[in-house]
């Protein structure tokens, strides 16, 4: 990777058909009309930078790239061309794909529709003696998701590139841990400010990519978090107020994994 040996084991609870479900709606179209070439590539894409940061990536990510390569070199040959296996009654090679995905929207719809139900059946009670209090206040911003946080990690590095001669040789001056260290100076508990301006000040590749690495780290210890006003908005970052307690930072530095 690309000015860091840090490594991260970040838990993704999410799967493949998980960012391709994310790919199709961000495009704002139908599952069964998913071009096999565009997701393919923003598929790609993705596992791309995932493999950038050194992100440990289950196993069934590469299994899934490489079916949608398949997929993608046979929507390109002349149906006479077509494996013999595949002279069936379904002619579009996506299908199998699409099904798939159909069975696992639903799958996903039903298990939030639960989830939901379940949060409500908490807040209900048998008898309420007093009318409740109106809550006025904004809704909570909801947090990102790895997806969400990846692609607006791929926007800040475009935008970087785009605006920097990275034919110039400049010497790497931060290491994850200094980052690390700047971010936690830089926020007090409870404090915030949008994702792309943590970047605003990096004078080289590497540094956007040690300044992205430390707010995964931040986030994986409790003491950071992002947050989101509306799908595919911009992100917020804020340093949590409450939650784990930071232990000191010499502590928290020295406890880092780095590889090698």
């Amino acid at each position: 990777m690309e000015g860091t040996d840090y490594k991260v084991r970040l838990e993704i609870f999410e799967g493949p058909l998980d960012l391709l479900l994310y790919l199709i709606k961000k495009d704002e179209v139908d599952i069964q009309n998913v071009s096999i070439s565009r997701i393919t590539g923003q598929y790609l894409k993705y596992i791309e930078t995932f493999r950038m940061l050194n992100i440990d990536l289950a196993a069934e990510f590469i299994v899934m790239a490489a079916n949608l390569m398949y997929l993608k070199s046979r929507t390109l040959l002349p149906r006479q061309e077509q494996p013999p296996e595949e002279d069936a009654e379904e002619d579009d090679p996506r299908w199998e794909l699409i099904r798939q995905l159909i069975e696992y929207k639903k799958f996903k719809d039903a298990a939030n529709f639960l989830s939901l139900k379940e949060i409500e059946q908490e807040d209900t009670f048998a008898l309420k003696s007093e009318q409740p209090e109106v809550d006025d206040s904004p809704a909570p911003l909801a947090e990102v998701s790895i997806f969400d946080l990846i692609r607006a990690f791929q926007n800040v590095l475009k935008r970087f590139e785009e605006s920097h001669d990275l034919g110039d040789i400049v010497d790497d001056r931060y290491t994850v841990s200094d980052k690390l260290e700047m971010l936690l100076t830089r926020f007090k508990p409870g404090e915030s400010a949008p994702f792309d301006t943590l970047f605003a000040d990096a004078a080289t590749k590497a540094e956007v990519i040690v300044t992205f690495l430390a707010v995964l780290e931040l986030m994986k210890m409790n003491q950071f978090v992002l947050r989101q006003g509306e799908l595919f908005g911009r992100i917020e970052i804020e340093r949590k107020d409450h939650g784990a307690p930071l232990p000191p930072l010499d502590e928290v530095l020295d406890n880092i994994e780095l590889a090698g």
